[in-house]
């Protein structure tokens, strides 16, 4: 061990009875555990945006498709062409033609807008996760020429329908008579209620068999588009551009990225926004080393002294006080990461114990559709922050050091 180093251990661990290393010490352990609380308190917020993020995503995802093909035109032929096509891609695992439209729904004087898709419940399963959220019903329910529809939760309270009612589907497109053009309507018997926890689907969107789709929007034998389940997501915008060379120039092919870009692009910048905004309470933890350090140099004006008249270099000097506040903070720092991740891997233990002490639910079942706090720990993250708060606490013990190499061992002892 250098003789630095040793220094730099003993000024952190001082023993002596004097109050001014004592408080010293003191200062030390708090900035210590202010690093350690900032470090900790930064990876459970960033585990916790990620398990929002990826619930809300694999929400998203039950019922939107990671990708789809469809028509320029707004509509599709020779669609299983198109899917014996597209199935041999790698990468696909799934494809599902589907119709989708807009309409007006109305029951017993409630009327709602809602967007109606037409699929095929044995296809449907391979590229959704409906199955998984249906409260009511079942999607094998929905059979040609019977007319069910299934409806999300919240469009089904607004309506007051209940399963087994029947609700009457107004389509855009008209029938055109001698006295006037009149809409198309169409009455469906509801089979089935579903619950994804988005709002968006469980207030506007309506499921019904494909083949009622296409006689109510006189579509023949054509569909929309075709969607499709890949076994990488995150590989969907790469698929998509190779899909899209061979597909043909009336087909266009489209991938969750894009069709909901604008949220997951929020929800990205949110946890950005977070991960700064946390970091700058690790940065006032680091720097709390600072006024450590500078106490230290002005407590020991007189030891550094002796050392230079020893023959101490002003090198050896900074690299004590480097290593002081280093030790600080890799102390700090693995108290944190330690117990940071085992708060991250640990929060839905965690989180209904301290309810069931303060009394209250923090995210309600009734208010929030997500009523968990999930947690999603991602070590990239936890490198990342460790990597972060090092150079923060290294930068920290630049300037006390420098400080102390420029003390000049004639001033420091002429009163001692």
């Amino acid at each position: 061990m250098s003789f630095e180093t040793f220094i730099g251990l003993r000024y952190t661990t001082a023993r002596k009875s004097g109050g001014g290393n004592r408080f010293i010490s003191f200062i030390s352990l708090i900035s210590t555990l202010g690093l350690a609380l900032g470090v900790a308190a930064l990876i459970v917020v960033l585990s916790v945006m990620n398990g929002f993020q990826k619930e809300l995503r694999t929400r998203i995802l039950g019922v939107a498709s990671h990708a789809q093909i469809s028509g320029i035109s707004g509509e599709m032929d020779n669609w299983p062409d198109a899917v014996a096509a597209v199935i041999r891609h790698p990468r696909v695992i799934a494809a599902a033609p589907y119709i989708q439209g807009q309409s007006m729904l109305t029951f017993d004087g409630q009327v709602k807008g809602a967007l109606i898709r037409g699929i095929l419940p044995a296809e449907e399963e391979g590229v959704a996760d409906f199955a998984r959220h249906m409260k009511v019903g079942a999607l094998e329910r929905l059979a040609p020429g019977e007319f069910g529809i299934i409806l999300g939760s919240e469009l089904a309270h607004a309506l007051r329908v209940f399963e087994g009612e029947k609700v009457a589907l107004i389509a855009p497109q008209g029938m055109v008579t001698p006295a006037a053009i009149l809409p198309r309507m169409k009455q469906f018997t509801v089979v089935g209620i579903f619950e994804v926890g988005m709002f968006e689907y469980d207030s506007g969107l309506a499921l019904v068999h494909l083949n009622d789709a296409q006689k109510l929007y006189q579509m023949e034998d054509r569909v929309t588009g075709v969607r499709l389940k890949l076994d990488d997501l995150f590989m969907a915008p790469r698929v998509v551009r190779e899909l899209a060379s061979s597909i043909g120039p009336d087909l266009r092919a489209t991938d969750w990225t894009r069709t909901h870009a604008n949220f997951f692009r929020a929800v990205q910048i949110e946890k950005n926004m977070m991960f700064l905004i946390l970091l700058l309470i690790v940065a006032v933890a680091a720097f709390n080393i600072v006024s450590t350090l500078v106490m230290t140099v002005t407590d020991k004006r007189a030891d550094i002294a002796i050392l230079r008249t020893l023959g101490a270099s002003p090198g050896s000097i900074m690299r004590i006080f480097i290593i002081q506040g280093t030790l600080i903070g890799v102390i700090g720092l693995v108290m944190g990461i330690g117990g940071g991740v085992a708060l991250a891997l640990n929060v839905d233990i965690v989180v209904p114990a301290l309810e069931r002490v303060l009394g209250f639910q923090f995210l309600a079942k009734d208010v929030y559709y997500i009523s968990d706090l999930p947690s999603d720990l991602r070590w990239p993250d936890v490198w990342t922050i460790g990597s972060v708060s090092f150079v923060l606490t290294l930068l920290a013990t630049l300037y006390p050091s420098w400080r102390a190499a420029r003390v000049n061992p004639a001033e420091a002892l002429r009163y001692e």
